[in-house]
């Protein structure tokens, strides 16, 4: 009898849980595109100035509801190798082409993006970093993308003033 009763008061509560159409609605009564897949995720890191940073990626931010821009977020992980001078971004965006992607670095930001039938990436990165533009280096395998730039030479700040 506790078992039948149990059954009963779990099918009775789990079923909205089992029906698509309930899970992903709109308080409005609107249906929301339930095609895949939907991610999401965030890279948290201590940056320079002893701060964290938190960079979120995926192509599904948390909200009331989820709207799809088309534009899929690169997840981008960063890393500095200070004794030989290089900053290392490496972005992850499987099923494109080579040829597909653009990268554009413009006032210590660098942005990506890539296009290749329905699959669309798109993202900006600001760099902690100074860097030399011109050293810029991009290789592209197995959907991962590595950027390698040459940090910039320190400039020597103020000037010194010889004394006659």
């Amino acid at each position: 009898m506790f078992d039948d009763q149990f059954e009963k008061t779990f099918r009775r509560l789990s079923g909205p849980f089992f029906s698509m159409g309930d899970v992903f609605e709109i308080p409005d009564g609107a249906q929301v595109q339930t095609i895949g897949p939907y991610y999401y995720g965030y890279h948290m890191t201590v940056g320079p100035d002893g701060k964290p940073v938190v960079k979120e990626w995926g192509n599904a931010k948390p909200t009331t509801a989820i709207s799809d821009s088309g534009i899929r977020d690169v997840y981008v992980d960063e890393t500095i190798n200070e004794k030989e001078r290089i900053l290392q971004l490496v972005a992850e965006m499987p099923g494109i082409e080579k040829s597909d992607i653009q990268v554009n670095v413009a006032d210590n930001i660098v942005s990506i993006s890539a296009e290749h039938g329905e699959r669309k990436y798109g993202t900006k990165i600001p760099l902690k970093y100074d860097i030399d533009e011109n050293s810029a280096k991009a290789k592209y395998t197995n959907g991962v993308l590595e950027l390698t730039f040459s940090l910039a030479e320190e400039k020597p700040k103020g000037k010194i003033v010889s004394v006659e």
